[in-house]
């Protein structure tokens, strides 16, 4: 059966099914989808866990194998199976179908696989598990719902904000729900439980000793390699996701490329900047990286950031820190 994400929390609390399809490429989202499913399991005594991941040439038979595997003293297994593009192809489907046979009170299956078109959602490994188990899609929080996300996730925390302190967010993470989530954990941590205000959330933002992913683009943006570098490799050793650092540099990457566009066709890179949005306080840096870089750096270096984001998904054999250095290197020099 298929079930939103929203109602995974209340089918779980009736009973756990013994194979799990969560699909979607909303990272934070799925995540805690699968962190209510490992719960879940863990109370009904389920001890082991397998992980798979089927990159390209990836053996099938090690999908059989785990389920074969049991252990000698009967001990519940999870295998969790992520799938990167989403498409097993023909060999794929069957193993995962004839696992799905194989599943039952001492063997979970829990497949993990980015947001599926309706030709995927009609192939055979997915009607294997949708019929034997539950299929999660897990959507996008759209712009609308934003706020009302973020001050639901907030009160969740212990915080109480007013609108001003919702909006502050909102306007700081730009649809981000990982930078989110990590904004109102910092703000916990530094403000404490109670009521927050926009004063509230500037100060805790002025006052966090952490490094952040706007200071990283601002020196990248500034030319200042060396503290770029210095900054992204603190984001790394904190356990900050990659997934954050790649949005944050394609962001600035996706205006930067618009701007230089604009002022190659005749226009002010002034006027440009104002209709971006680019703050006051941020357009010299802007300017300054613009000039010193030529109009196709941009689009080659959004191109590499695409790249880095499929590597931080798990949906690309690379390294994405190393893949970020890179962007990093060639935002801050020429």
């Amino acid at each position: 059966m298929k079930i939103k994400a929203n109602q995974l929390s209340s089918h779980l609390q009736k009973n756990l099914a013994s194979c799990y399809l969560v699909t979607g490429d909303e990272h934070l989202l799925v995540e805690e989808a699968l962190d209510a499913i490992r719960a879940a399991a863990r109370d009904s005594e389920f001890t082991l866990r397998d992980l798979l991941v089927a990159t390209t040439g990836f053996d099938w038979a090690q999908l059989q194998d785990s389920g074969a595997n049991l252990s000698l003293f009967a001990e519940k297994r999870i295998v969790e199976l992520r799938l990167p593009t989403g498409k097993p192809g023909r060999a794929g489907s069957q193993a995962i179908a004839d696992f799905v046979d194989k599943t039952g009170e001492d063997l979970l299956l829990i497949v993990v696989a980015p947001k599926l078109d309706q030709r995927a959602q009609s192939a055979k490994w997915v009607k294997a598990l949708e019929s034997a188990g539950v299929m999660i899609q897990v959507w996008p929080i759209g712009l609308r719902e934003l706020p009302g996300w973020i001050a639901e996730r907030m009160r969740q925390a212990g915080l109480h904000p007013d609108r001003e302190a919702v909006a502050m967010i909102v306007d700081r993470v730009e649809g981000n729900l990982l930078a989110a989530g990590q904004e109102i954990e910092k703000l916990r941590l530094i403000h404490g439980e109670g009521e927050v205000t926009a004063d509230d959330v500037s100060n805790a933002v002025a006052n966090s000793s952490r490094y952040d992913v706007f200071k990283l683009v601002d020196a990248a943006l500034g030319g200042d390699a060396k503290r770029a570098l210095r900054i992204l490799s603190g984001l790394r050793s904190e356990g900050v996701e990659p997934v954050i650092i790649v949005w944050a540099l394609a962001r600035e990457l996706r205006t930067l490329a618009l701007l230089t566009d604009t002022v190659s066709q005749g226009g002010d890179l002034a006027r440009g900047m104002r209709q971006h949005r680019v703050w006051n306080t941020r357009q010299p840096l802007v300017r300054s990286c613009i000039g010193r870089h030529r109009p196709g750096d941009f689009h080659r270096l959004l191109k590499a950031a695409g790249q880095a984001d499929l590597a931080a998904k798990g949906q690309l054999q690379a390294d994405p820190w190393q893949l970020s250095t890179d962007i990093v290197m060639g935002i801050s020099t020429r």
